[in-house]
């Protein structure tokens, strides 16, 4: 019984913190090392009461950065629960993402919560890890809570989602909310996205216009993101008339990652002599998976084989190969999400306020090349 005697300890003691404003959102939590010295437990008990609160949505992590508060903490005021509950009513913001502690999306939350925390609104952080069920389980979850908006990223954008009425729920009880990153065609909803079939256009011409002609674009299909930096993708060959042919395309869903997806590749580059000169790639995560494998074989970047990323995330820069990749507005759609949902919220303009679509630039580093 001792080991989840001093894991509920840590967890508690965190929590505690969180609750008295000791750790304020956005700002970075004690490292492993030093909370297992101040709790006298092993890093393994801290890093599994840590990472219940990062699922929990109480923290999230940063690779390279550390782990930081994501929660608003409580009233401290010494009245009921129930009190509480009225005195918070109309400063709630849920926010469901497919993943919190991860790649950008810990850019984005600071974003909205820098502007909501000024507007004295709260957060309640939920993560689908990008499944259907899980999902349901937090819209269930925010339905029941006392929100007064919700910003939205779906989860598997491409197909029919069987949580519609949720949404339609959501709608008849004036709850107002918008989408990020994507959104549900069925729904139309007003959203905040990026224009990906641009930005698949110009990280394949950029290829292109270096001299590529035998390229390889690798993308994920069960999001609308992925779907539509692979239409980018195509166009750019139309446009240049050059041949295009189904083994140039390599498509994955969240469930291959870790398995098909590798496989894939290294099926890809196992003839050496017949390699690729560029590879686009769906993001900057898959950017650096090919560029480790590429490695392994001993194919140089960019010198043999040029890779782009997208999402100009911090992994661009993260190794010795920095990514040449397209750019994602991060903290300012975060921000600009958060003022969106207090003012249809304050307001009450929800057929009023429009969409938002930023556009996508190529930033170019040294993972690729003009070839002859």
């Amino acid at each position: 019984m001792e080991k989840p005697t001093k894991y509920m300890m840590v967890i508690d003691k965190i929590k505690e913190w969180i609750d008295n404003g000791d750790i304020k959102p956005g700002e970075k939590i004690y490292s492993e090392n030093e909370m297992a010295k101040m709790f006298n437990v092993s890093r393994h008990t801290i890093r599994q009461a840590v990472g219940e609160l990062v699922h929990e949505g109480l923290l999230y992590r940063e690779q390279g950065a550390g782990t930081f508060c994501s929660s608003t903490p409580k009233s401290k005021n010494n009245i009921s629960d129930q009190t509480n509950v009225e005195k918070l009513r109309g400063k709630n913001i849920g926010i469901i993402t497919t993943y919190i502690s991860d790649y950008i999306f810990p850019s984005i939350i600071r974003g909205m919560e820098s502007y909501l925390s000024s507007k004295d609104y709260s957060l309640i952080l939920a993560s689908t890890d990008n499944d259907i069920e899980k999902e349901k389980q937090c819209l269930e979850a925010m339905l029941k809570r006392n929100i007064d908006g919700v910003i939205i990223e779906p989860t598997k954008s491409s197909s029919y989602n069987p949580n519609m009425h949720y949404y339609l729920e959501l709608e008849q009880k004036n709850i107002p909310y918008l989408m990020i990153n994507q959104f549900y065609s069925q729904l139309q909803p007003p959203h905040i996205i990026l224009n990906d079939e641009k930005g698949g256009f110009i990280a394949t011409e950029h290829l292109i216009k270096n001299g590529h002609e035998k390229i390889i674009g690798i993308f994920k299909t069960d999001d609308l993101q992925g779907v539509y930096r692979m239409k980018g993708f195509i166009r750019a060959f139309r446009q240049n008339q050059i041949p295009f042919f189904n083994e140039m395309m390599i498509s994955y869903s969240t469930e291959d990652l870790d398995h098909v997806l590798k496989e894939k590749l290294e099926n890809l580059f196992a003839d050496t002599n017949n390699l690729p000169t560029g590879i686009v790639c769906y993001n900057d995560t898959i950017a650096l998976l090919v560029i480790n494998i590429l490695r392994e074989k001993g194919i140089n970047v960019p010198d043999d084989v040029s890779v782009v990323g997208y999402d100009d995330s911090y992994l661009s820069e993260a190794s010795e190969i920095k990514l040449t990749s397209i750019t994602h507005p991060k903290m300012q759609m975060g921000i600009d999400a958060a003022k969106w949902i207090v003012s249809t919220i304050e307001n009450n303009n929800n057929n009023e306020q429009t969409s938002i679509i930023y556009e996508p630039e190529l930033v170019i580093r040294n993972s690729t090349k003009k070839i002859n």
